[in-house]
């Protein structure tokens, strides 16, 4: 254990240190993030702060091995690493000069595919799940990256869903997912006071992608190593029903489904007057409700399990109805205020 927590207090430190030298540097490139269709800030940002987050990934893996955190399976523990810095070096060469979105797809499907060809083979699975598991990577940096529009809302996420996998490794006895978890809670914790800050800065297209390959390189590895599904799906599934919902919505209304928007729950949230924190804090909670359902039921009887994926589907539904639960009520209550004449 002892090693565990040395390996996170690394990275931590890491995390928190490394934007000191970095910032300087993002001011002199010029990454700026400038307020588009789907932003939910008004003033120009730095952006980019994800390689300090990227940086301290790296660190924190390389301390697990030293540290004799992961001493076995030390080969998937490398092939993670190498989906998640191939996909934040994507993420950086669209921050600074744009990728067209065909080329973002087929590297991040390129990438994808090599890294889950890889993981196949050290864990012996069928090549029958190659297509899944190279979409699904793919996928997932995409949806961190649409999710990554308020404050605090991507720092959070990385903070839950690691600890989500780190306590999965643990339960199913996997050392490297367990240390994987760990650095990828720690990266983005250290991350959140520099984003939360008076002096705010932005992951970019660097951290959202760096944080998107994180979890569905830890996902699909757990997966095809046989942990148990409902500890790699439950982190995911509030930010994937919210971007699933939003994609049909769009769709459903004639819009271009493809082109910028804020139409995500989350971002609905604060067109009703949540902060930021607020958005952010909520799409947590629901996770965090979502995982502790989902590892009860790993391991529960089928009546339990039962009820588990039930309440689950309950708490996705209010969250995706929330932006509209909530205009409705305050519409009520200023009706019920006006004076009767």
């Amino acid at each position: 254990m002892m090693p565990l927590v040395a390996v996170a207090g690394i990275t931590l430190l890491a995390s928190l240190l490394l934007p000191f030298a970095v910032k300087p540097w993002l001011v002199r490139m010029g990454v700026v993030d400038v307020p588009s269709a789907r932003s939910s800030h008004v003033t120009a940002t730095i952006r980019g702060m994800g390689v300090a987050a990227a940086l301290a990934t790296v660190i924190g893996y390389a301390a697990a091995v030293l540290l004799g955190v992961v001493t076995v399976d030390r080969s998937v523990s490398a092939v993670v690493l190498c989906i998640i810095a191939a996909c934040a070096a994507v993420g950086w060469i669209e921050d600074l000069r744009g990728l067209s979105i065909g080329g973002r797809a087929g590297a991040q499907l390129g990438i994808g595919a090599a890294g889950s060809a890889l993981l196949i083979v050290l864990t012996g699975q069928s090549f029958w799940w190659l297509p899944l598991a190279a979409v699904a990577i793919a996928a997932y940096v995409n949806i961190a990256n649409f999710m990554d529009g308020v404050n605090g809302i991507s720092g959070l996420h990385g903070v839950t869903a690691g600890t989500a996998y780190a306590v999965a490794g643990m339960l199913a006895e996997q050392p490297w997912l367990t240390a994987g978890g760990a650095v990828l809670a720690m990266s983005f914790l250290g991350f959140l006071p520099w984003n939360l800050g008076r002096g705010s800065v932005f992951l970019g297209d660097v951290g959202s992608y760096l944080l998107g390959a994180s979890i569905a390189a830890l996902a699909v590895a757990g997966f095809l190593g046989g942990v148990y599904v409902e500890y790699v799906l439950s982190p995911i599934l509030v930010y994937a029903a919210d971007t699933g919902y939003t994609l049909l919505r769009r769709i459903k209304a004639g819009e271009r489904w493809y082109a910028s928007h804020r139409e995500h729950v989350y971002q609905r949230l604060t067109d009703v007057g949540f902060s930021h924190l607020q958005s952010a804090g909520a799409v947590t909670l629901c996770t965090i409700a979502v995982i502790i359902l989902g590892f009860v039921a790993a391991t529960a009887s089928l009546p339990v399990a039962a009820l588990c994926v039930v309440v689950a589907v309950l708490v996705l539904a209010l969250y995706l109805a929330s932006p509209d639960l909530i205009r409705r009520r305050r519409r009520r209550s200023k009706v019920t205020r006006l004076p009767v004449t």
